[in-house]
């Protein structure tokens, strides 16, 4: 499974026709060579049956193979439809691999090695003589957290394990968000000219 996204950054209108006209080309291909095809999102042009963006998920084998005959530069030569007479007849769109989904990383309580250990500070006798703090680490995130808020280790076990949990939630969504940031870069990162394939009507 490969997933392509197709941008045609901040071009002209045309430029959001040939994406429409590419991806059809490009499904068409995929379909020759027994792939599946799906357009895990799309953001829609100002015309109608236009597409600013799409991403496209191929499934199969030699998903990536058909991702990679694609990816760069794609040059739609045809004359504009909506500017007669409009001498360019080159219109661009970029095609990059790029991850659609971010997996959830999975918290088990079993994957949390914990340790007793003592904490100094004010808290009288009972806190320094009694190991009741907790050193708790999340093996497969390496997050350590150390937590002497109760008296009773049980309690500190269970205070450290929410601790624990709330930062590799806090981990997911920062991937997320890069993610995000990382597909908005690409509609910037459209380079006009030099193109990996040219395709006509």
């Amino acid at each position: 499974m490969t997933d392509l996204l197709l941008s045609a950054g901040r071009g002209p209108q045309e430029c959001a026709w040939a994406l429409a006209r590419l991806l059809t080309r490009l499904e068409a291909d995929a379909a020759r060579r027994r792939l599946d095809t799906t357009r895990v999102d799309t953001v829609p042009g100002d015309r109608p049956g236009t597409w600013r963006s799409v991403l496209l998920r191929i499934t199969g084998s030699g998903a990536e193979a058909c991702a990679a005959d694609w990816t760069g530069t794609l040059c739609w030569r045809a004359p504009s439809p909506y500017r007669p007479g409009h001498g360019r007849k080159n219109w661009y769109v970029t095609a990059r691999p790029h991850r659609a989904d971010v997996p959830v990383t999975p918290f088990h309580e079993t994957d949390v090695e914990f340790t007793p250990c003592r904490t100094g500070g004010p808290g009288g006798q009972h806190r320094n003589k009694a190991s009741t703090a907790v050193r708790a680490t999340h093996r497969p995130s390496g997050h350590v957290v150390v937590v002497d808020t109760e008296r009773q280790l049980h309690l500190n076990r269970r205070i450290a394990v929410d601790l624990l949990r709330r930062r590799v939630d806090a981990d997911d969504e920062a991937a997320r968000r890069a993610g995000t940031a990382a597909r908005w870069r690409i509609h910037d990162e459209l380079v006009r000219g030099d193109p990996v394939r040219v395709e006509r009507p």
